[in-house]
């Protein structure tokens, strides 16, 4: 069983500008991202609009970045649903895919309390084989797991990590604490980056990687070298970026908007109601873009 640490792009699903899937194009990227040194790819989340998919697109694009990866890099799939039976269906499909494991954020519109978040990753957990990270992001689910409720589902035989993106650095020091040997965190917040590595996370589900994956790696191994000034320095450089992908809410739109504009990899249009970003901040990203010496 793979162990994950490090760099995990999360990818995002290129799209023709018909909405169709780009199939040509993903499998492009995921070459580019392992030349580039990313430690794992993370397909289907929210960067990689799982919820606008279809269940066949879904099922697709995991197939398409396992058979690519080849076993080069570990492979994360995201796999959440609203119910628990499709949350498990995606489960088995990704892991009968070779997926290596799956990230799954709570159900997102019946807001479920802390008994019934266990009951859900309790019943995933006994029926698929496959390491799970859980994902905490209530700015999206409405939910928040606290500490407590964490460590109490890292309990749980197949539940091995914790993407945390509550915007809270503190809560990796007590998932830690709370969760003992039971729980890795990974980063989740993009402009927490180095907060988050320094708190010990042990590796960053990361946006920013579909454009600069060496200096998100970069980040990650000077961090953990304890070369503080130098990662301090690849944090800043990169800061401009994290804060308007995390600030402007519209961190899919920003994301293909400056793959495209830099060219290293195709992303395309995003899948409607998603428009493209306005004159305002397309200006704005430029700027960064030109500040971060990715465009002229």
């Amino acid at each position: 069983m793979k162990t994950f640490e490090g760099i995990f792009v999360v990818n995002v699903t290129p799209m023709n500008y018909d909405q169709s899937l780009n199939e040509d194009a993903l499998r492009n990227n995921i070459d580019w991202y392992i030349r580039e040194g990313v430690d794992g790819i993370c397909c289907c989340g929210s960067t990689g609009e799982v919820v606008s998919l279809t269940p066949g697109e879904r099922h697709r694009v995991v197939e398409v970045v396992v058979n690519q990866a080849g076993g080069r890099v570990p492979v994360l799939a995201g796999t959440t649903h609203e119910t628990t039976s499709e949350t498990i269906a995606y489960t088995r499909q990704a892991k009968e895919a070779g997926a290596d494991g799956a990230l799954i954020l709570t159900p997102y519109y019946c807001h479920p309390d802390a008994d019934e978040v266990y009951t859900h990753f309790k019943a995933v957990s006994d029926t698929v084989d496959l390491p799970i990270m859980l994902y905490n992001n209530p700015g999206t689910s409405g939910v928040d797991l606290q500490a407590d409720l964490v460590a109490r589902i890292g309990e749980l035989e197949n539940v091995r990590y914790v993407k945390e993106s509550s915007g809270d650095i503190r809560r990796i020091r007590d998932i830690m604490r709370m969760g003992k040997d039971n729980l890795k965190v990974f980063c989740g917040a993009e402009d927490l980056a180095w907060e988050s590595f320094v708190s010990g996370a042990v590796g960053w589900i990361c946006v920013i990687a579909n454009i600069v994956p060496q200096w998100s790696q970069d980040l990650f191994q000077l961090t953990r070298s304890n070369e503080t000034e130098s990662a301090k320095a690849v944090f800043n450089r990169m800061l401009p970026m994290l804060t308007f992908l995390e600030g402007s809410g519209k961190y899919v739109q920003v994301i293909k908007a400056a793959m495209n504009k830099i060219g290293v990899c195709t992303a395309g249009p995003s899948r409607l109601p998603r428009l493209p970003l306005t004159e305002d901040e397309d200006r704005c990203l430029d700027h960064i873009l030109v500040e971060m010496g990715l465009v002229d």
